[in-house]
């Protein structure tokens, strides 16, 4: 599913740019995740609150267990010793994840379902290598099954939301249809397979109004996180 750019597109895992109120600066931002690292490896681990989330609606916490989290829901990412770079991106995403949830929350009749629940964990297992990769990673940070059921949960309701309000209202106009096919979509294919015929425009036209309706869903979620960050305050927390 935003959960990620979809939220896959995936929201949970696409790197929106951060415009936000910040009380301290990049320096000690990173200094605070790294010390945050540290405390999590230690003997005795103390969570810590990493930020506050303000999007009109309540404030929310983000801890640190919440970006090491995103971080092993993310195939491919390194859990050890993660730079001041990956966990602020993860601190980025866990912030877009919270606004939007603030506003899918309004909406009681887009609640996930135990099925759409489910077939999100299967799809995100298949990401790993295998199941037991994808339990050990989940171990390694303590993400136990209830919280990851959680997590699931609001990307669920992340990604039904995003449907809702963006992806229903899109309608494509056959002009730009035929704009992309002629600018983009015939000289791609060309340069692909040099000496084939070109199929018709409306052999591609399904193919082509799918890639114009997410460029559009996604410039909307980027207006959107933009107002959304422009509202909020977001406070980045000095450590204990």
């Amino acid at each position: 599913m935003i959960l990620m750019r979809t939220i896959n597109k995936n929201l949970i895992e696409r790197p929106w740019v951060l415009r936000t109120r910040i009380f301290v600066t990049p320096l000690a931002c990173a200094c605070l995740l790294l010390l945050l690292f540290s405390c999590a490896h230690a003997q005795e681990t103390v969570d810590k609150t990493v930020a506050t989330v303000n999007g009109g609606v309540r404030t929310d916490l983000i801890t640190y267990s919440d970006l090491v989290w995103q971080l092993a829901l993310q195939p491919n990412t390194g859990l050890s010793q993660p730079t001041s770079e990956v966990l602020n991106g993860a601190l980025r995403l866990v912030e877009d994840q919270r606004l939007i949830l603030q506003e899918a929350e309004k909406l009681p009749t887009i609640a996930p379902t135990e099925k759409e629940i489910g077939d999100l964990r299967d799809a995100l297992v298949k990401q790993f290598s295998s199941r037991s990769e994808f339990e050990e990673r989940m171990a390694r940070v303590g993400l136990t099954t209830e919280k990851l059921n959680e997590i699931l949960e609001q990307r669920v309701r992340i990604e039904k939301y995003l449907d809702f309000r963006f992806r229903s209202f899109i309608v494509i106009a056959s002009k730009d249809v035929a704009d992309y096919y002629q600018d983009v979509w015939t000289p791609r294919f060309k340069s692909k397979y040099p000496g084939r015929i070109v199929p018709k425009l409306e052999e591609a036209r399904v193919e082509i109004e799918k890639t114009l309706t997410e460029s559009k869903v996604e410039s909307d979620i980027d207006n959107f996180l933009d107002s959304a960050h422009d509202r909020a305050e977001i406070v980045i927390l000095n450590p204990a």
